[in-house]
C-alpha cells in the first residue's frame, strides 16, 4: 500500500528582488516565480499557494483572509512591518523571516555613506567631471571641507545584529562607539546611552531598528535640533524611521553637517519624496541596496530555504510568529 504525500504549493510573489538563483528545498513542492506583483494580484497568485515568499508586499488581513490554504509566508527580509502578524496568528499561519544575511553588507554600506560624506567626495566628482581640477592651479583641489572618520563619536541606534556588526567595524577604524537606549526610556542598562545624550554627542548618527509605532519619526525636528551641527544622519534601516520633511530642513539650512539614506517611506517611491527633489552636496539618497551585496543574497537564499524546509519538517525556525 503506497502512502501520499501532500506537495507543497510554493509561490514567490517578488523573484525579481533578487539576482541569485535559489536552491529548490528537499521536499515535495511545485514553486512559481513571479518577477513583480501588484497589490491587486496577490490574492489571485497565492489562491491555491500553502508557502507564499514575498518581501516588501503588504501581506494584510484582507488578503490573508481569502488564502485559506496558506500555511506559511515567509518574508525574505528581516522587517516584517508588511505583514498583519496578528491575524496569521490567530489562523495559525506561520510567519518567518531571515536574519543576519546582510551584517557585512549594510554596514559597510553605512560606513561608505559616512566616509563619501565626511571627505565631500560627492563634491569633488562633480568637480572632476566639470573640468576644474585640470583648471586648478596647484596640484589639488581643496574647495570642500574633509574630515576623518577616526576620533569620531558613533551612536548607534538599534542594537541587534547590524547594529553590532557596524558597531565593531566603527571600532576598527577607530570611532568611539556610543549605544543608544530606546526613547523614552526611564532606565539605562548597562552599556548604553540614553537617547538623548546620543543625539548631543553622536558626529555620526546611524539607524538600525525595526519601524514599529513607537519608532515612526524616530529622527524629526526636535531630535535634529539636538544634534551637533556638523553631524551626519545615516538611515539603512527603514523610511518611516526619520520625518523627511524635516530632515531636508534642516540640511538645506546646514542644521546638521550630512544625511546618508537608503530606504525611503514608500518604496519605489512612484509618487515622489522630498529627499529625491532635493541636489544638495550633503545628501546621498541610494535606492535601498545596502542589503544588496552577492554574498549577503546568497546567505538570504541559503536561510530562506532552509527556514521552508524545517517547516515543512515540523522543526521551524526564525518564526515570528
Amino acid at each position: 500500500m503506497s502512502i501520499s504525500r501532500s506537495i507543497e504549493s510554493i509561490v514567490f510573489l517578488e523573484r525579481n528582488t533578487f539576482t541569485i538563483e535559489f536552491r529548490r528545498p528537499a521536499f515535495d513542492h511545485e514553486w512559481i516565480d513571479y518577477g513583480e506583483t501588484a497589490p491587486e494580484e496577490i490574492v489571485p497568485r497565492l489562491r491555491d499557494a500553502t508557502i507564499a515568499i514575498c518581501n516588501k508586499l503588504p501581506m494584510r488581513e484582507d488578503v490573508v483572509a481569502q488564502l485559506p490554504k496558506l500555511k506559511l509566508i515567509a518574508v525574505a527580509a528581516t522587517g516584517v512591518d508588511n505583514v498583519d502578524l496578528a491575524f496569521c496568528r490567530s489562523r495559525g499561519i506561520g510567519v518567518c523571516n531571515v536574519r543576519g544575511y546582510a551584517a557585512n553588507s549594510l554596514p559597510e554600506h553605512a560606513l561608505m555613506l559616512m566616509l563619501c560624506l565626511r571627505r565631500n567626495l560627492i563634491a569633488y566628482r562633480g568637480d572632476v567631471q566639470a573640468g576644474r581640477w585640470q583648471e586648478a592651479k596647484q596640484y589639488c583641489l581643496l574647495d570642500h571641507p574633509i574630515s576623518d572618520l577616526q576620533g569620531t563619536t558613533l551612536g548607534v541606534v538599534g542594537y541587534g545584529t547590524l547594529g553590532q556588526s557596524l558597531a565593531r567595524l566603527a571600532r576598527s577604524i577607530g570611532m568611539n562607539v556610543l549605544v543608544a537606549e530606546r526613547k523614552g526610556a526611564i532606565d539605562v542598562r548597562e552599556g548604553r546611552t540614553s537617547f538623548a545624550d546620543v543625539l548631543r554627542r553622536s558626529d555620526v548618527l546611524s539607524l538600525h531598528c525595526p519601524l514599529t509605532e513607537e519608532t515612526r519619526n524616530l529622527i524629526g525636528a526636535v531630535e535634529i535640533q539636538r544634534m551637533k551641527p556638523n553631524a551626519i544622519l545615516i538611515n539603512t534601516a527603514r523610511g518611516g524611521l526619520v520625518d523627511a520633511p524635516a530632515l531636508l530642513q534642516a540640511l538645506t539650512v546646514g542644521q546638521i553637517g550630512g544625511a546618508g539614506i537608503d530606504v525611503l517611506s514608500t518604496e519605489p517611491p512612484r509618487e515622489g519624496n522630498v529627499l529625491l527633489e532635493a541636489s544638495l552636496p550633503n545628501l546621498i539618497v541610494t535606492p535601498h541596496i545596502a542589503w544588496a551585496s552577492r554574498q549577503a543574497m546568497e546567505i538570504l537564499g541559503d536561510q530562506l530555504v532552509d527556514s521552508l524546509e524545517g517547516f515543512v519538517r515540523g522543526e521551524p525556525r526564525n518564526l515570528v510568529t
